[in-house]
């Protein structure tokens, strides 16, 4: 065996080599050196970071350093292998390279060089097939040199036909004539083409047969005569001749034909003399059921990994081992299984598969059951315009070919490769093995050009999360820089921001101008709008370039990455361009050489229409006109090298906007409607959000406002999610107000703090965020602390989330003028909703009220009005009314004991205790008036009228019966005239005759018109309205002459539910007027009020 081996080629193929050695070294412990030949540009390749050695291949200025002879040779010798491994590619079947190999002393593991030239150039290959009885199709018999050479064979041969490269391969060196009227053309490209490629320019013509599969045979033979024929391949579905898909065995042909197959390329191999691997290429037409030979390739196939996965064959240490003089051994394994290869290429589809070559940021390959990759590719490595596209290689296999396809389109998937600068083929991939041609076999080589599906379709799968994922990136960035420029204000200890709450974002795709509004209301929450639908997004980034989008309950995959104009985004493996650009430049799509310029300025041009030809990875690649216009600006220049990106060509717009439109116009994806506690929750959350500094303006702020009233109230009042939700905003609201206050509060200008207040500490914080550098207090370290937590972040370390934190804090203190609507509705509907569930909700409220009532006094005295209410309400009122109810049960008490035991000896002492207790005791008068009469005095008129005329000294006071109804009567001086007190209780239904009993009693006084008179009424029906009670009483007052005289008469009307009025009635004219300014209280209690000072106003009651 070996001990140093060379590779002549680069990136998957030298690591397919690589791994072959690496693997035999282990199993026979042979300790072969692998040695990479590279340019200098490689030096850091993965290729050549794996291999054990490295030689650069200096630059001769003689064009690529792998097919430069001269300068390969000075390799070998210094690299001092003992032989040459060279894969596909370059001069894997150049057989002056395998002539040089030899005259170094280094063994060429391929085909012997006269082997080589005789099946390798195709023109000979075809001679020797029909001398072996293989069939082939009309040809030109052997080189076509000039035009007339092909005029002369393509009338003989007919059309359409097709010419090849003698030393073509891997798709290139072949073009497809259908008419004469492209011959000249296409003979002069090809020759190009040939000699640029292959470094040799000899071209033949054969009969174009379409519809028809390509079939190859692997082959390798040892150099005993042994040849073996493992597998057959079919490479069907092809692009412009580039093999896009291949797969083991064919699934066109019956098991009689496979072996039939093998039997023949065996035998074609045999004859010219070969030793190593190759591939004999047939194409066969289903419908005739007919061969054709095509050409057999002198060395190891691209796709060779499908025949190694239905065998269990490696071909790489075959090819060593026969290189080496093995023999192989008996009948090769016979197949299992079906395995099918995808080829995954730095191409993008959407620019007709122009390269787009880069540097590689991220790469993640799949893995599962049957599932293998080949690749040279690795993150920071660059996919060069000089060479080929190819990143990587997926195979799959399956126990069939439905599992095979079925694992390959998984772990298409499962495949993430983002190249700065460029793209790959893999939505183009995934949309083809989903095609039902592909599913069931039936594609042809023909058949992709001729349908032209895959690259578009479903192209705009998922455009809309596309759209979505740059918005909101774009947003992010620009937001970045407001953040950036916001924390260098502060640092000059002056902060200050320009921020608009929510950011229009202009992007383009597929020829349409889309303008989204992005609103960030959350470090990973989004609402976007565009067209007047708006989606709420969370995202969920997981690394630089991966993130998961979830709208509604869906959620996406995103790739997403950005060059100076555009932005490729792979949703659920679709890939997608959009760009960000001046409407009507044409750039190109990745690195290239300008070969043409189609247009000039002022021509007219048509949407599609070709204007510059690019050339790439030795691929020319039309730009078209992306809509019908003018050229009003030709940059390129034909010959230069460009960047992706640059600009070629400006073409101003003309016409209808619609024929620059590509499909439909993309929508946001939608949402389903949320049940309606989600969606309370939702709008808690916009809330939040807007309590919190993050986008969401005053508008929508009393949107969400009046949209939560709506959802609350279909739910329970007491709903715990949603309480703890709406406590958990208020909290925000206080912490960030205690962060924003203004002034110290009572208790720190008594501290150290009374200089500074909290709002004034976070500025200062602000200069480096490092409370410990600005010498900051605890205190203002705790308020920071919880105010951080409302943003996810729970310590003070920096880092990106503390400065969008702080900004946000700062935004939010601009704005809490916004906020105000929001807090004061939800502690609006604290005042009306249900009792609090008890536990851990009341003491948090109890706690947030009171720093609500704090941090808001000063600025915001609304918020803190009502959060005392709120307190009140829960707290302070259940207390009182506690009290209350014991108060008034002690007097029930009392007054029953008075009434149940008149006389005692502790009489006085339980009226005394009545008149002073601290609630009022009227309410309980509508009871006792409903009670049924008794034999004595009811103690509550004595007990009410001592509270009344406590202030007065009450002389001769008295309680008795009056005809069955208790009166009580007294005198007391007041300033300087001697009243006359008679109080009175009685029941509306019998209301004059208790009237007449007091006229009575009234007249029989000294002086009448020195009497008061205090009515205490029950009316159980009494009308509602005051003003229509105010005016019956007065009638029916004014009825008795001696009411019309005295000094006042007040009536206290009751109800048996406790509803009490109280109105009073002064002499006037003959009659009686209501002193409605005291209306609803007794004179007395008016008197300590100092009310009289409002008699000559004219007040309305509110």
């Amino acid at each position: 065996m070996f001990e140093r081996i060379a590779v002549v080629n680069r990136g998957e193929p030298a690591m397919r080599l690589i791994r072959a050695v690496r693997e035999l070294n282990e199993e026979h412990d042979h300790g072969i050196r692998v040695i990479a030949l590279h340019t200098e540009d490689e030096r850091h390749a993965t290729f050549v970071r794996a291999a054990d050695e490295g030689v650069v291949l200096r630059d001769t200025g003689t064009g690529i350093p792998y097919l430069d002879h001269e300068e390969l040779g000075r390799a070998l010798r210094e690299s001092r292998a003992d032989a040459a491994w060279v894969g596909w590619g370059f001069v894997a079947e150049d057989p002056a390279f395998a002539e040089l190999c030899a005259s170094l002393g280094v063994t060429f593991i391929g085909p012997p060089p006269e082997a080589m030239r005789l099946l390798g150039a195709k023109i000979e290959a075809k001679v020797l097939a029909e001398q072996t009885g293989v069939p082939v199709a009309p040809w030109s018999g052997g080189p076509v040199r000039t035009l007339d050479d092909g005029l002369r064979h393509a009338a003989t041969i007919g059309y359409p036909l097709i010419i090849k490269s003698r030393s073509g391969g891997g798709g290139r060196g072949i073009r497809i004539v259908r008419s004469e009227d492209e011959l000249a053309d296409a003979l002069e490209r090809t020759q190009i083409e040939a000699q640029r490629t292959f470094g040799d320019p000899v071209i033949f013509m054969e009969r174009l047969v379409e519809g028809g599969r390509h079939i190859e045979v692997q082959v390798i033979a040892d150099q005993h005569g042994n040849v073996w024929a493992p597998g057959v391949r079919d490479c069907s579905v092809q692009r412009r001749n580039q093999k896009l898909i291949e797969e083991s065995s064919s699934p066109a042909l019956s098991p009689e034909q496979d072996a039939s197959l093998r039997e023949s390329a065996k035998a074609l191999v045999k004859a010219a003399g070969y030793v190593n691997a190759g591939t004999v290429e047939f194409l066969y037409q289903p419908t005739e059921k007919l061969f054709t030979f095509l050409e057999v390739n002198t060395r190891l196939q691209v796709e060779h990994p499908v025949t190694e996965a239905t065998t269990g064959l490696d071909i790489v240490k075959l090819q060593l081992h026969v290189a080496s003089g093995g023999r192989l051994e008996g009948d090769p394994p016979a197949e299992f299984g079906h395995a099918v290869e995808a080829r995954l290429n730095a191409e993008d589809a959407d620019q007709e598969f122009a390269p787009a070559p880069g540097t590689v940021e991220f790469m993640r390959m799949p893995t599962g059951p049957g599932v293998r990759v080949d690749t040279g590719m690795s993150v920071g490595d660059t996919i060069p315009p000089t060479y080929d596209s190819m990143v990587a290689k997926i195979i799959a296999w399956g126990r069939n070919r439905p599992e095979a396809l079925a694992r390959l389109r998984v772990a298409l998937r499962d495949t993430t490769v983002v190249i700065r600068g460029g793209t790959t083929t893999k939505s183009f991939l995934l949309s083809l093995l989903e095609r039902q041609e592909v599913v069931a076999g039936t594609a042809d080589t023909a058949w992709l050009d001729r349908t032209g599906v895959g690259a578009d379709a479903d192209a705009e799968r998922n455009a809309g999360v596309a759209l979505i994922q740059v918005a909101i990136d774009v947003s992010d960035a620009e937001e970045a820089l407001e953040r950036a420029a916001f924390l260098a204000s502060a640092r000059g200890g002056r902060p200050r921001v320009s921020h608009d709450v929510g950011r229009t974002v202009e992007l383009g795709y597929r020829g349409q101008v889309y303008k989204l509004t992005v609103a960030k209301v959350d470090p990973d929450r989004y609402r976007v709008v565009l067209d007047d639908r708006h989606v709420d997004v969370a995202v969920d980034r997981l690394s630089v370039l991966e993130s998961r989008l979830t709208v509604g309950e869906e959620r996406f995959s995103v790739v997403s990455s950005h060059a100076a104009t555009s932005h490729l985004v792979e949703v659920d493996g679709v890939t997608h361009r959009i760009t960000r650009d001046e409407e009507g430049v044409v750039r190109a799509p990745a690195p290239a050489v300008v070969v043409a310029v189609r247009a000039s300025v002022g021509d007219e041009v048509e949407a599609g229409q070709t204007i510059v030809v690019l050339e790439s990875m030795k691929m020319e690649t039309a730009v078209r006109a992306p809509h019908t216009g003018r050229v009003s600006e030709v940059l390129a220049v034909v010959n230069a090298q460009v960047d992706a990106g640059a600009a070629l060509m400006r073409v101003d717009p003309a016409g209808d906007e619609a024929e620059k439109v590509v499909g439909e116009r993309v929508a946001l994806p939608g949402a389903e409607a949320a049940p309606e506690t989600g969606r309370a929750l939702d709008v808690l959350g916009a809330m939040q959000a807007l309590i919190t500094g993050y986008d969401v303006t005053a508008e929508r702020g009393r949107q969400l406002v009046s949209e939560y009233e709506t959802a609350r109230a279909k739910l329970p009042v007491d709903e715990p999610e949603l309480l703890h939700g709406e406590l958990a905003l208020l909290t925000t609201f206080a912490d960030l107000s205690e962060l924003s206050r203004n002034r110290p509060t009572s208790a720190e200008e008594q501290s150290d703090e009374q200089v500074h207040s909290p709002r004034e500490h976070f500025h200062t914080y602000l200069h480096s965020l490092d409370i410990e550098r600005e010498a900051l207090p605890e205190s203002f370290r705790g308020r920071l602390g919880r105010a951080l937590l409302h943003y996810g972040v729970g310590g003070l370390e920096p880092g990106p989330a503390l400065e969008e934190a702080v900004f946000r804090i700062f935004l939010a203190q601009q704005r809490t003028a916004d906020q105000l609507p929001v807090v004061l509705a939800l502690l609006d509907r604290w005042l009306t909703a249900g009792e609090l569930p008890a536990g851990a909700l009341r003491e948090e409220l109890a706690e947030v009220l009171d720093r609500l009532i704090v941090a808001t006094q000063l600025r915001y005295p609304s918020v803190g009005d009502v959060a005392r209410a709120v307190r009140f309400r829960y707290f302070e009122k259940p207390l009182v009314e506690q009290a209350r109810r014991e108060v008034v049960d002690r007097a029930e008490r009392l007054l029953t004991e008075l009434t149940e035991s008149p006389g005692g000896a502790a009489d006085m002492e339980r009226v005394q205790a009545l008149v002073e207790s601290p609630e009022p005791l009227i309410r309980l008068l509508g009871r006792r008036l409903a009670s049924p009469p008794s034999s004595n005095a009811d103690p509550v008129l004595e007990v009410l009228t001592r509270r009344y005329y406590r202030r007065r000294s009450l002389e001769n006071l008295r309680s008795f019966l009056l005809e069955g109804r208790t009166a009580v009567t007294g005198d007391y001086e007041l300033s300087g005239e001697q009243l006359h007190l008679v109080a009175l209780m009685a029941q509306s239904d019998n209301l004059p005759a208790a009237l007449s009993s007091l006229a009575e009693l009234v007249a029989g006084l000294a002086d009448p018109t020195h009497a008061v008179v205090d009515l205490y009424l029950s009316w159980p029906d009494r009308p509602s309205d005051a003003d229509e009670l105010a005016g019956r009483l007065r009638d029916q007052l004014a009825e008795v002459a001696v009411l019309r005289s005295v000094r006042r008469v007040t009536v206290t009307v009751s109800t048996p539910d406790g509803d009490v009025e109280t109105l009073t009635f002064r002499p006037s004219d003959g009659g009686l007027a209501e002193e409605d300014v005291i209306r609803g209280m007794h004179p007395l209690t008016a008197q300590r009020l100092d009310l009289w000072r409002l008699k000559n106003f004219n007040g309305r009651r509110l």
